[in-house]
């Protein structure tokens, strides 16, 4: 393992990623009724705008929503304002809108890559982690932080399992109840803080526990059931000879890395004399969250070059950071060190993300955040044929189902 490495991809991964074909199957129920609105929305959107670009300005809009939250009640027990709720939901929207379009618009500005599926699911890993968050605050889950750390991970693991089972089957399988649904049903859960107040969330029911611990109910039953689903699928083995993983390798190997970042973070919020996790719950889980990123991009990034995936990782070095210093019998304030930890991986996650996009986009001849003049002015005359001819490897989502509404609708061009 490599401090800083020069190139993190070499030749033939590049190669392989370029000849990655983008494979997704999707049976949710909300994207069907979705497709008009996302068809509208693209339509509207500037032919200059590039896909990559409207992905990160979504995210940027999801992180800010969620860090405004964190701002009023660090440690989830304190009640932030209804507005600051209804700012989230509103965040939440936008970052799902944006991120369901993003493809669209590769699509029908001729612009789609491999490096468009990188970017968007990357994305995903780091908004699932702030989502998380922010719902667990809506609620003042800090009351229980068992529960809160239970549900943050749960997010994390959920995202994880999809692409252990893409890495395993070469096909990105979304259900009947999937990441759409779970987006629209927070956002859901910020407009009822924002319009009853947080506190409603801890009204006493006749059964004797509280509104949040019985949504916590809920998403343990639904976690259980998708990852029965998921591993259900992987156990059946892969595309690989002998039923093994898109690159040859085990189909369990994945599950090493993303333990390494689970089971610490775990024991370190039990072992802490200080209660470092309670304390600060949002630091804690946004420092961990990072580290299930910079995990799962790896994850994403070997499913797409069909490469191994490497087991240890520098951005362990933050969660290690902390054991260390509780092994040694905290010789620093936990709290200093956890924010050193959070300062740590966040830097080596954009270092890392930052790398290998300007690997890829050196490979393929583009411009991360910036459509070439010509070939997008060549191409809008004929954007809803380009739609049209999409195949299904290409898609993003379910964009079978997009095709008709976004011929239809004549103001695309």
């Amino acid at each position: 393992m490599q401090f800083y490495k020069e190139r993190i991809l070499n030749a033939a991964q590049l190669k392989r990623l370029s000849e990655h074909k983008y494979s997704c199957t999707s049976a949710s129920i909300l994207d069907a009724w979705l497709q008009p609105w996302w068809c509208w929305l693209v339509s509207k959107t500037p032919l200059w705008l590039a896909p990559n670009l409207i992905t990160i300005l979504g995210l940027i809009v999801n992180i800010v929503t969620t860090l405004i939250l964190v701002w009023f009640s660090p440690d989830a027990r304190q009640e932030p304002p209804r507005w600051a709720c209804a700012l989230c939901a509103l965040g939440v929207f936008i970052y799902q809108s944006l991120d369901a379009i993003d493809g669209k618009q590769a699509r029908r500005t001729g612009s789609q890559s491999p490096l468009g599926e990188l970017f968007d699911h990357g994305c995903d890993s780091i908004s699932t982690v702030f989502i998380a968050l922010g719902a667990c605050i809506a609620v003042k889950l800090g009351e229980y932080p068992t529960w809160m750390f239970f549900q943050c991970f749960c997010a994390m693991t959920l995202f994880y399992c999809a692409h252990w089972q893409a890495y395993v089957t070469g096909t990105l399988k979304m259900g009947r109840i999937d990441v759409t649904e779970a987006q629209y049903s927070i956002m859901g859960i910020h407009l009822v803080s924002a319009i009853l107040g947080p506190s409603f969330w801890a009204t006493q029911l006749p059964i004797n526990v509280t509104l949040n611990l019985v949504s916590n109910y809920a998403v343990v039953i639904l976690t259980t059931y998708l990852v029965v689903g998921y591993v259900t699928v992987i156990m059946k083995g892969g595309v690989g000879k002998n039923g093994s993983t898109v690159a040859g390798t085990s189909i369990l190997s994945p599950v090493i890395p993303f333990s390494l970042v689970v089971v610490p973070a775990f024991i370190i919020f039990q072992k802490s004399e200080s209660n470092v996790y309670q304390h600060h719950p949002s630091l804690y889980i946004l420092a961990f969250g990072m580290v299930a990123a910079k995990v799962t991009n790896r994850l994403v990034v070997a499913h797409m070059t069909k490469s191994e995936m490497e087991y240890y990782d520098w951005s362990l070095l933050g969660p290690a950071m902390l054991f260390l210093n509780q092994y040694f019998n905290h010789a620093l304030p936990e709290y200093y060190v956890l924010w050193l930890c959070t300062i740590w991986v966040c830097v080596d996650l954009v270092r890392y993300c930052g790398q290998i996009c300007l690997e890829i986009c050196t490979h393929l001849r583009i411009q991360l955040f910036r459509i070439a003049p010509a070939p997008a002015a060549a191409h809008a005359p004929h954007a809803s044929h380009a739609a049209a001819n999409v195949t299904a490897s290409e898609s993003e989502k379910s964009d079978s189902e997009d095709i008709i509404p976004l011929i239809n609708n004549n103001s695309i061009s």
